[in-house]
């Protein structure tokens, strides 16, 4: 049996695929996309974070640490990642859990469990389970594992993917899928580069599959994601290049065009795992660009976009 490296679970939300949902948070992604929201996400492996709100000063992480990587500083307390050991012996004496560890590894069958939880809701409510990432293709052995488990208990699934990964792991885990939330952000291959650090042509071949067998058989959704990133996706040119492509290549199969308003609340994760963030002092965009850019979207996708990430916007 696998075991998968979770970082996050939350429960009852409602943007991450139809209905009422549990969304579990794979760790690691191929993908470095300048405007990340899950910093935490991107390593592929177990990693330390500090949090200076609960922190209390007692310093006991140093002194627990054998490899002087940690060190008392103007700000808190400084991790010298170039020598930490990963033991994470500071995580488990810091008496006020400020030092933690993201990631943590699960049985598929004690996963199942944990994720459903709240299986008396996804009924109520026509939800179920959400992998999101990170890439969750990136840990496909445990993924197909997981999604066969959840399928084999009658549970609706979803896979939030950047659609970036082999095509065999595609193949193997379509069935067990009900809807793919797939992330298209770029048309341009060279912008898609620049801004994420992969090409798109894997995405864009992989999409093609999934429309086709969507296209055969008639039985899983597809949402098509946006991210609107100020000064980069957000841009008319991009969103009608996307619809364009929509248009031509989807239409017969899409359920749904969702633009993801760009929000700066994940701030403090980079503080945390003590990364620099080039988009943290990047405005929030104003309603009115939204809603210009999704009007530009309706005339590819009439009925099917939708806008998120609005404050006090859910539609």
């Amino acid at each position: 049996m696998e075991k998968g490296l979770v970082f996050d679970i939350h429960r009852g939300t409602t943007h991450d695929g139809p209905g009422m949902r549990t969304t579990v948070f794979l760790k690691g992604c191929p993908l470095h996309c300048r405007w990340c929201q899950n910093p935490e996400s991107m390593n592929p492996d177990r990693e330390l974070e500090w949090d200076a709100k609960k922190c209390i000063g007692c310093m006991s992480c140093i002194t627990h640490c054998q490899a002087k990587a940690l060190s008392p500083g103007e700000d808190g307390i400084r991790i010298n990642r170039k020598i930490c050991r990963d033991c994470f012996t500071c995580a488990d004496q810091c008496p006020s859990k400020a030092m933690s560890v993201v990631g943590r590894y699960w049985d598929t069958s004690d996963l199942v469990k944990e994720a459903c939880k709240d299986s008396m809701f996804f009924d109520d409510f026509s939800g179920g389970v959400t992998v999101s990432g990170g890439e969750p293709v990136l840990q496909h052995k445990f993924l197909y594992e997981f999604l066969e488990a959840l399928k084999m208990q009658g549970v609706d699934t979803a896979l939030d993917t950047s659609g970036f990964g082999k095509r065999e792991r595609y193949e193997k885990i379509y069935p067990y899928v009900d809807t793919f939330l797939y992330d298209i952000k770029f048309m341009d291959e060279k912008l898609h580069q620049e801004y994420t650090g992969v090409s798109n042509k894997i995405i864009l071949d992989n999409l093609r599959f999934v429309a086709d067998k969507i296209r055969k058989q008639k039985d899983t959704r597809l949402w098509i994601r946006t991210p609107l990133i100020p000064g980069a996706t957000a841009v008319k040119e991009n969103i009608e290049e996307i619809g364009w492509f929509i248009q031509k290549e989807l239409a017969d199969v899409i359920e749904r065009w969702e633009l993801c308003a760009f929000n700066n609340v994940c701030k403090e994760k980079y503080v945390k795992i003590g990364q620099d963030w080039e988009y943290g002092h990047c405005r929030l965009m104003e309603e009115k660009e939204v809603r210009e850019l999704a009007a530009a979207a309706e005339t590819y996708a009439k009925g099917n976009v939708v806008v998120s990430g609005l404050m006090g916007d859910a539609s």
